[in-house]
């Protein structure tokens, strides 16, 4: 462990991963992994084939251009809240790319922080100035974490689809209601 440490913001650690080009590799790797996710290519592809816009009386008559338009108004919104529901399952998966994501931002947080590694899990066998040492420096980490992700940390099942608003260049994004953590 490191001889000296601060406390860091989760800000910073943000940050410090957006200007070493980390948060651009992990969105290219959850993209890549997306695109290869058969069962959302599947089931897209279901969808476009059960469209009212192209079972529509005249839909043959119609432009490309009118076409794409319409399947994009009828379908983008359960497109992209599955395409959402499958980025999620990748973020938080303790296997693969959330395990990865996981590591790396505690290997940021500890550089940023000034310690070695992170501590290992608590184990009775520690002498106990050594854990009380510890306790105070998770107590005050704990109140860190504890103001600044209470509005970022909810499982998906929480955040409800009128969160998610479609932006024109066809990108979701989530607008966060602070009002939302009070009820």
């Amino acid at each position: 462990m490191g001889s000296s440490s601060k406390v860091v913001q989760p800000e910073e650690v943000l940050e410090s991963l957006k200007n070493d080009g980390t948060v651009d590799a992990l969105r290219m790797k959850i993209i890549a992994q997306l695109k290869a996710n058969e069962d959302m290519k599947k089931n897209t592809m279901m969808m476009v084939e059960q469209s009212k816009v192209l079972k529509t009386p005249g839909a043959e008559k119609k432009t490309k251009r009118e076409l794409f338009d319409a399947l994009r108004q009828e379908l983008e919104t359960p497109v992209l809240e599955k395409a959402s529901k499958a980025v999620w399952e990748l973020i938080l998966d303790n296997g693969g790319l959330g395990k990865e994501i996981t590591e790396t931002v505690e290997k940021v947080f500890c550089r940023l922080s000034g310690i070695d590694a992170m501590p290992p899990p608590a184990s009775t066998s520690r002498a106990p100035q050594e854990k009380h040492t510890n306790m105070a420096v998770d107590e005050s980490e704990k109140d860190a974490s504890e103001r600044s992700s209470s509005s970022r940390k909810r499982p998906f099942g929480d955040i409800s689809a009128k969160g998610a608003a479609a932006m024109p260049n066809g990108h979701a994004t989530y607008q966060h209601d602070e009002h939302e953590e009070a009820n």
